[in-house]
């Protein structure tokens, strides 16, 4: 997936949002205020959380795939795109990576998310 595929997947999320709060060359994806995914423009890479287990899994599997850049290592991973990470892979990280900021997200703000959706 290129820049703008990532970028447009990720805001396609319910109640995604997108800023840049560290510079201009890392867009961050937000639900709930809270980041699942940060995309470098410059570097070509991908942080997304994940599941403790599975982070190591995925390390150990993809040499593209290393512990989160700049981010808590045992909970974030790295996807490096240059290094040719497979479409599908990409977009079920992503909605792993939501999905586990969602399930964290008070239940107040997780009811507003699923009114939006519907």
């Amino acid at each position: 997936m290129n820049i703008e595929e990532i970028r447009e997947y990720c805001l396609s999320k319910t109640g995604a949002e997108e800023s840049m709060p560290f510079d201009d060359s890392t867009v961050v994806f937000k639900v709930g205020n809270k980041m699942f995914a940060l995309l470098g423009l410059g570097k070509m890479i991908l942080n997304l959380k994940c599941d403790p287990e599975r982070a190591i899994e995925l390390r150990e599997e993809h040499s593209a795939i290393t512990e989160g850049w700049h981010m808590n290592k045992r909970l974030w991973n790295s996807l490096w795109l240059e290094q040719g990470i497979d479409n599908h892979l990409t977009t079920e990280l992503i909605d792993h990576s939501y999905e586990l900021i969602v399930a964290s997200l008070p239940k107040r703000v997780r009811d507003e998310l699923d009114e939006l959706e519907s």
